[in-house]
Parts: C-alpha cells; structure tokens; sequence
C-alpha cells in the first residue's frame, strides 16, 4: 500500500465529519428571507430539467433521475410538514426539519467523495482505465441522489414560498 493510499484513506472519515457538521449547521432555526425561497424555487427545478435535457438520449438514467426526483419531493414536502414555523411582527422564522436533509445532502457527498476516489484508484492503477465525464452522468448512483437533493431543496422551497405568501404581516413586537 503507497503512502497516498494510506493518507487518503485516514482523510477520508475525516472529511465526512467536516461535511456533517458543516451540513449540520444549515439546519437551524434562522429567518425566513423571501428572497431566498424564490431562488430555491426556481434554481432547483431549473437545474433538474436542464439534467433531464441532458440524459434524454438515455432513458435508465433519465428514469432513475425521475424517480430521485419523485422521492426528494416526497421527502421535501414531509420534512416541510415538520419544520417548525413562526412569526414575530414583520420577520418570519422556521427550523427545517433536519434528518432528511442532513442524510440528503451526505449521500450527495459521498457520491462525490466515491467519485473522486474512483478516479485516484484508476490512475493509480498499472493500467489506467479512462472514467469519461458521461460515465459519471449517467450512471444511476449519481442521478438518484442528484434528483433527490435537487427535489427535496425545490420542494421545500416551493413550500416555504407559499407559507410565506399565506402570513398576515403582523405589527412589530417590541
């Protein structure tokens, strides 16, 4: 075993920890910006049919990213049911739900992580296999957790959109 070897696979736990408790820290209670849920709500959607554009021509890969989709939005519209909402006068607050997402977002990561690890041991080897940008693509355990997170962000914004356009301002409490 090379010493690279070695080192990546001692960073490797490592850099999954970093990830959880940077990913943790998005899932707190924090205000509810209007700006921020219409971005959500057209970026996310935006970058799942641009992905669908691009995987027509094969059709498992566009189904599997169909069905991730189908499932983030499922779990989007849940975890919107348990997120915890409020409003004080004029600003509005709400702590996500956080176990889907959490989970969500580290198996988006540690796609990308096996990815990266994928591409070492290949050029590590005696003899280098190429790994092509549409292998990557269109293999299934990359679109289904890209159709997840990218459903389950949309949706959730979508709801928090709608949440908010729903509230009565209130008078400021001081």
């Amino acid at each position: 075993m090379q010493l690279t070897t070695f080192a990546l696979l001692l960073l490797i736990p490592l850099l999954i920890w970093r990830i959880y408790s940077r990913v943790k820290r998005l899932f707190v209670r924090q205000e509810s910006l209007l700006w921020k849920h219409v971005l959500g709500a057209t970026l996310f959607p935006l970058l799942l049919l641009t992905s669908a554009i691009s995987l027509l021509p094969d059709v498992f890969a566009l189904s599997c990213l169909a069905a991730g989709a189908l499932g983030g939005a499922w779990l989007g519209v849940f975890a919107l049911k348990k997120t915890r909402l409020e409003n004080l006068g004029r600003r509005f607050f709400f702590k996500p739900y956080d176990r889907f997402g959490i989970v969500l977002c580290l198996l988006f990561a540690a796609r990308v992580l096996q990815i990266g690890v994928e591409i070492y041991i290949a050029r590590q080897s005696e003899v280098p296999q190429p790994i092509s940008q549409e292998m990557v693509l269109h293999d299934p355990l990359s679109v289904v957790p890209f159709g997840l997170l990218m459903a389950y962000l949309a949706a959730f914004s979508i709801g928090m959109l709608r949440w908010r356009r729903a509230q009565p301002a209130l008078p400021e409490v001081e």
